[in-house]
C-alpha cells in the first residue's frame, strides 16, 4: 500500500530517499481536508492556485483539473493536489454557504442526511440582493424552488429604502404579510420572519409591498431558509 486508504495520504516507503518530499505532500493533504472547506463545487475552470485553497472538482472540469471528477483539488505550491472524495465526506462549500455531502459522484449542497439509496434531506438558506424599483410593489426573483418546505425569511435593508413609503411588508401572493409587516426603512432595518412550514409546489417569488406611499429606492438583502427532499437513486 503506498497511500492511506481514506484520506491517500503518500506512505513512506522503506529505505526511501527524499522522504520530506513524501511527508510534506502528505500534510499538504492533510492540511487541506482536515476541517474540509471547499471554495466551490460547481466552478470548472481552475483559478490562481492560491495555497490551501480547496476546491470540489464538478463534472465538465478543464486545464488542470480535466479528468480529476469526483476529486478535492488542493492548491500547493503554484499546482494542485489531488485527493479522491470518498461517499460521506462532509465538507462547508463557501461559495454556497451551505454544508454540503459527497454521494460517489457529486457534492449535494446542503445535504444533512444520505441514505444507501441515495435519498437525502437538504437544508439551504439562499441569499439574493434585491434592488426596489419605482412603485408601490417588487416582485424578487424565485427564492423557493418546486417542492421546498419553506421555513421562513429572513432579511437586512443593505441600502435605505427612499420614496415616500414608511414601512414594507413580505410575503407572497395572497399571503402579503406571511414573513413580515410594517419593517423599516433605514440602513440595517431588519426581517426575522419565521412561519409555519409551507410547501411550495412551484417555484415562488416573494411580494415586497409599500406602506404609506411608493418606493423610489434602496435595496434589500433576503434569505430564503426551506428544505427540500431528494429521491433515492434509480435501480
Amino acid at each position: 500500500m503506498t497511500d492511506t486508504p481514506e484520506l491517500a495520504l503518500p506512505l513512506l516507503a522503506p529505505a526511501q530517499a527524499q522522504k520530506h518530499v513524501t511527508v510534506n505532500e502528505a500534510l499538504v493533504r492533510l492540511d487541506g481536508l482536515a476541517q474540509l472547506r471547499l471554495q466551490s463545487v460547481t466552478q470548472t475552470t481552475p483559478p490562481a492556485a492560491l495555497d490551501g485553497f480547496a476546491y470540489g472538482v464538478p463534472s465538465g472540469a478543464v486545464n488542470a483539473w480535466a479528468g480529476q471528477e469526483g476529486s478535492v483539488a488542493i492548491a500547493s505550491g503554484g499546482g494542485w493536489v489531488f485527493v479522491p472524495a470518498q461517499r460521506g465526506w462532509r465538507a462547508v462549500v463557501l461559495d454556497a454557504g451551505s454544508l454540503a455531502i459527497f454521494d460517489g459522484a457529486a457534492w449535494r449542497i446542503g445535504a444533512q442526511t444520505l441514505t444507501p439509496g441515495g435519498a437525502s434531506v437538504a437544508l439551504t438558506s439562499a441569499e439574493f440582493d434585491v434592488p426596489l424599483t419605482a412603485g408601490t410593489s417588487v416582485t424578487t426573483p424565485v427564492l423557493f424552488p418546486a417542492r421546498a418546505i419553506a421555513y421562513g425569511i429572513t432579511g437586512r435593508v443593505t441600502s435605505a429604502i427612499t420614496g415616500a413609503a414608511t414601512t414594507w411588508d413580505i410575503g407572497v401572493t395572497g399571503d402579503l404579510q406571511r414573513y413580515g409587516a410594517g419593517l423599516g426603512v433605514a440602513l440595517n432595518s431588519w426581517v426575522s420572519g419565521p412561519a409555519a412550514p409551507q410547501v411550495y409546489w412551484a417555484p415562488s417569488a416573494l411580494e415586497i409591498t409599500a406602506q404609506g406611499g411608493n418606493f423610489a429606492g434602496g435595496s434589500i438583502r433576503l434569505v430564503a431558509h426551506y428544505a427540500t427532499l431528494a429521491l433515492p437513486d434509480p435501480v
